[in-house]
């Protein structure tokens, strides 16, 4: 088949090509192809009961399908350009966040009405962590939860799914250059496009390195995130979450002056597994439903490692520190905070007599054999900032869930359309190694949207 545009992955920056794309040009021919199953069919089986752990499915439920890994996230969108990317440095600061407010536009209108948008803007809590060594990072975050978000996802498909061709359980092999336009090789055959998207996310991080090296694209060595996934009672943060529901909050560390974060808040939320090229680490989410809320709130502490020359494959530095989780854990490993501070392994003795109960089964272990030293002392040190502005963060029966790992791709050469050196081949979303969250992954996808639209005419 010929098409005007084919876009690889359908997450949040190829959704909402494909959104803008029709509503520019309702006549375009436009085919998506997921490595994933459809939304209603995205079943991880993990249940809590009859299987506890990761079985390894060969697309994982999680991380694939229509919505991306983003589908079964709590659903924040935050409106910064403080973190979640770079975008701003192609597009221009106030464009990139008129493109995050058009996102959340059509998120409250195809089932967001009525969730909450929160803001850090002239809060109290800004003079608080400061007063604490600690920095409170500015932004907007819309809420939608897991629950809401999912219904968004939905809505979105239905509109497209008469307009768009999409093919799901769909791997893409390769991409190849034409004349005038692209062949991209799959396990159905072969289609062709005058011009291709390409939005794989985080977890088409190796394939996306694969296409760069054989289309000799440059890229720019990249980042990983390491960390764990804290796990406290939600009256503990409630002050925090109740008016910022989601606080970026960033620590410097004494000891080797690292960046300390938080990432992805989720009050009254559970812990999950997330399967990444089959490495499972952990992640959480959270609802919007009151029903489906728990006693705990859930975030991640990860510090960002940049590696300087010769040494290039930080995610093969990432995967190698969660490979050591799944070896010693079989899994995640799960550890209280007191016995990490004692220099001992958690039991499940001990944990079922602490007053947290964790909302994922993980193994009981030592998180000091797994994560490098200078990482777990600047986790250790942000826990203890933390607890001068929410004390009890530090409390021994404190959760910390190894290994969340946050990999991002190779940092693809693009130009501020996204373009590639290759005119009408885009890359956008996470997998461009621009974007890391799904506000701007999905402003990614409109802006792209826009500068093919204006150019097809």
């Amino acid at each position: 088949m010929k098409y005007d545009v084919i876009i690889i992955g359908a997450g949040p920056g190829g959704i909402f090509s494909a959104y803008e794309l029709v509503k520019k040009n309702a006549d375009l021919k436009i085919a998506v192809f997921e490595a994933g199953n459809p939304l209603e069919k995205r079943r991880c089986p993990i249940d809590g009961d009859k299987v506890k752990s990761c079985i390894g499915c060969k697309t994982c439920a999680i991380m694939s399908g229509f919505g991306g890994a983003g589908a079964f996230s709590d659903g924040k969108y935050n409106i910064t350009n403080a973190f979640g990317g770079t975008l701003y440095e192609h597009i221009g600061r106030k464009p990139a966040i008129d493109l995050m407010k058009y996102v959340d536009e059509i998120n409250v209108s195809h089932g967001g009405e009525g969730t909450k948008m929160y803001s850090t803007a002239g809060s109290k809590f800004k003079k608080l962590c400061m007063q604490n060594q600690l920095n409170l990072l500015d932004a907007s975050v819309r809420h939608l939860g897991t629950d809401i978000n999912y219904v968004v996802l939905e809505n979105i498909y239905e509109e497209l799914k008469e307009k768009v061709s999409f093919f799901f359980n769909c791997n893409v092999d390769r991409i190849e250059v034409l004349e005038d336009g692209y062949r991209v090789h799959h396990k159905g055959g072969a289609d062709e496009c005058e011009r291709c998207v390409i939005s794989v996310g985080r977890s088409g991080s190796k394939w996306m390195q694969e296409v760069c090296k054989e289309l000799k694209i440059p890229t720019l060595s990249n980042r990983v995130d390491l960390g764990v996934r804290v796990e406290i009672p939600a009256e503990i943060f409630s002050h925090l979450t109740d008016e910022l529901y989601e606080s970026k909050i960033v620590y410097r560390t004494e000891k080797f002056e690292d960046n300390v974060r938080t990432f992805c808040m989720n009050p009254h939320g559970i812990v999950v597994n997330e399967n990444t090229n089959g490495i499972v680490t952990v992640n959480g989410h959270s609802y919007e439903d009151a029903e489906k809320q728990t006693e705990n709130t859930n975030f991640a502490l990860l510090v960002a490692k940049h590696f300087s020359e010769p040494f290039k494959d930080s995610n093969g530095y990432g995967e190698s520190i969660a490979r050591l989780s799944n070896m010693l854990g079989g899994g995640v490993i799960v550890q209280r905070f007191g016995d990490l501070i004692r220099g001992r392994r958690s039991n499940e003795k001990r944990i079922e007599e602490g007053l947290v109960r964790p909302t994922l089964a993980a193994t009981p272990g030592d998180l000091s054999l797994v994560l490098p030293k200078r990482i777990m002392d600047g986790i250790i040190e942000m826990i203890y900032a933390l607890d001068k502005i929410a004390p009890g963060t530090a409390n021994d029966d404190t959760l910390l869930y190894g290994v969340e790992v946050k990999f991002y791709n190779m940092e693809v050469e693009i130009d501020e359309n996204l373009e590639t050196r290759y005119k009408g081949l885009y890359v956008i979303g996470d997998g461009s190694g621009v974007t890391h969250s799904l506000s701007h992954a999905s402003a990614s996808g409109v802006h792209v949207a826009r500068h093919i639209a204006e150019q097809i005419g």
